[in-house]
């Protein structure tokens, strides 16, 4: 696991207490395009499950998540998919 994606996972763990967290660097697939890096890391799939998210709705997990990957999303990291779920929520 590359040093962004480890920041990405302790910054959800941190802020979220999941209980489930996937961090997949998905930048192999992204390769030539506009905001790719040659040394990956720069494009995300994130499904995060964790009790916080009880009773928000879809935009509003995901602005929690954006605010805890502020840092993450103005520099680094060009494209983070996500899926925010609450316990018992499919995926």
């Amino acid at each position: 696991m590359g040093q962004i994606a480890q920041t990405i996972r302790d910054k959800l763990n941190s802020a979220f207490q999941p209980e489930r967290l996937e961090v997949i660097d998905d930048s192999a697939r992204h390769a030539g395009h506009s905001g790719a890096t040659p040394g990956g890391e720069s494009h995300f799939n994130v499904v995060i499950v964790s009790a916080v998210f009880e009773g928000q709705g879809r935009v509003a997990r995901q602005r929690c998540v954006y605010t805890a990957l502020a840092e993450e999303l103005a520099g680094p990291v060009h494209a983070l998919s996500l899926k925010a779920l609450a316990p018992g929520e499919a995926a």
